[in-house]
């Protein structure tokens, strides 16, 4: 708020900011209103007593184009909403239907972010784009213009948790052989996606679980509750109990969507103790984002690291990050087989290893892989990457000490902040592949010192490929 308040302006700040203090804690959406009860802006909120609050604090500063609009502000009225996620849908369609002044003015020199349904495929994916007019597009259901592209990137990582829809572009077709031998993306390992290009879901079921998303959009979320409880029913009476137990999961996870997702739920195979780099991962994620110009959304991570002692001992590390957070049923390690004490020779190995479904065409490559070390490091593992038939979108190296980013392509290292959030991320999951290489190669030495008739022969392990107790080896 200016210094220079008239008295009037002065008591009337006063009188919102406790009219502020009387809202909910609770998400929504609120409407700033002038004399004649006309909209002048509207906003989202996690919380809405916290959010309206901070407009009308003395330390508050808007900037020249929000600080006029204050003055303005006669009245503020507020709409609840169950969740984070259905705050940010319902803001869009007020700000599409009511068209505020100052919405506009805020947004006139951005590109709006929308979200398409490709409702006409056979397995629809959802997309957040910039480009709606797109030929890959054409004939979607398209929602929006929305305000914060991360807010609804955010909101779309909570509805699929819920309804468990693709958002890769593969072409995906009933029937097609090539079905049954792809391997489907992490998504799917964590429960967010119900693997259709796998041809783990039925045509009918997806598209119903589309359809409920979207009544979901539409602010008809006790309808969609209603509908999984008669299903969930109907299901149980069967006795058809995985099917009654996939729509109570839906219906529990609507239940839990006001609840801040801040930590991994139980059930999901988090190692939450390396994460303490970051008190918020979905803000490291978005800067991650914005540092690449990422055209599709980085969600999953993958890091390699090699480890050895004076040449011996060699081996290959690879772990999993997947919305900023570790995912341990998604590491693999490797003993090396052919490069002795190569770094170089023993990434190219890794690399050729760990993505040769990807590079056939029969899996997805992580949004980002991301090398354990500089420009050499990153050159040998392109190597091998050129040998596949399909490439991965992004990879990159975080060289030690200089911490910088080699990218692929370029031909100078990408300087970040060391307060950088997305340094910040880059160093942790690199930082995850030394450890768990390093543990790897420890496990193995001390097998040679203390049974040496126990060690198999270097690189001819049977169980390379292993991740942890519990978890197969995915074919190396």
């Amino acid at each position: 708020m200016s210094s220079d308040c008239t008295p009037e302006q002065e008591k009337q700040r006063e009188r919102h900011l406790e009219a502020a203090k009387a809202l909910p804690n609770a998400p929504g959406v609120y409407l700033f209103k002038d004399a004649q009860e006309q909209v002048l802006y509207v906003g989202k909120a996690k919380s809405l007593c916290d959010r309206v609050r901070s407009y009308f604090l003395p330390s508050t500063d808007l900037g020249p184009r929000k600080g006029a609009m204050l003055e303005l502000i006669a009245s503020i009225d507020t709409v609840p909403a169950d969740s984070e996620a259905e705050a940010v849908f319902m803001e869009s369609r007020l700000i599409k239907d009511l068209k505020p002044k100052y919405n506009v003015l805020s947004t006139d020199d951005r590109t709006f972010p929308y979200l398409a349904v490709t409702v006409r495929d056979e397995f629809p994916g959802v997309f957040v784009t910039r480009t709606p007019q797109d030929k890959q597009f054409k004939s979607a259901t398209i929602y929006g213009p929305f305000v914060s592209s991360g807010a609804l990137r955010e909101a779309v990582r909570v509805m699929q948790r819920i309804f468990k829809f693709r958002t890769c572009h593969l072409d995906i077709k009933t029937g097609d052989p090539n079905n049954r031998s792809f391997r489907p993306c992490l998504l799917h390992a964590i429960d967010q996606c119900s693997a259709p290009c796998a041809d783990h879901i039925a045509v009918a079921d997806y598209k119903a679980d589309i359809k409920r998303l979207q009544r979901f959009i539409g602010s008809q979320r006790s309808q969609v509750m209603k509908e999984l409880q008669q299903h969930m029913d109907e299901a149980s009476a069967a006795q058809d109990y995985e099917r009654a137990a996939c729509f109570r999961d839906q219906l529990h996870s609507i239940e839990k969507l006001d609840e801040r997702e801040r930590t991994a739920e139980p059930g999901q195979d988090w190692q939450p103790e390396v994460t303490v780099f970051a008190t918020d991962p979905a803000s490291s994620m978005r800067s991650l984002n914005r540092v690449f110009g990422a055209d599709v959304a980085i969600r999953s991570m993958e890091a390699i690291d090699i480890a050895h002692l004076g040449g011996t001992g060699t081996v290959g590390a690879k772990v999993c990050f997947i919305d900023g957070r570790p995912c341990k049923t998604a590491y693999r390690r490797y003993r090396i087989r052919t490069a002795g004490n190569d770094d170089f020779q023993s990434m190219r190995e890794v690399v050729a290893r760990g993505y040769a479904e990807a590079g056939k065409g029969q899996a997805l490559f992580p949004d980002l892989i991301l090398i354990d070390g500089g420009q050499g490091q990153l050159g040998a593992a392109l190597e091998a990457f050129a040998r596949m038939a399909h490439q991965p979108p992004l990879v990159v190296a975080l060289a030690k000490k200089e911490e910088v980013l080699w990218v692929q392509d370029a031909t100078a290292p990408l300087r970040l902040g060391r307060t950088n959030p997305a340094l910040k991320l880059c160093q942790a999951i690199r930082d995850e592949a030394h450890r768990f290489a390093g543990h790897y190669h420890e496990v193995l030495r001390r097998k040679r010192l203390l049974d040496p008739a126990e060690a198999p022969d270097e690189g001819h392990s049977p169980g390379d490929g292993e991740v942890s107790a519990g978890v197969e080896p995915q074919g190396d």
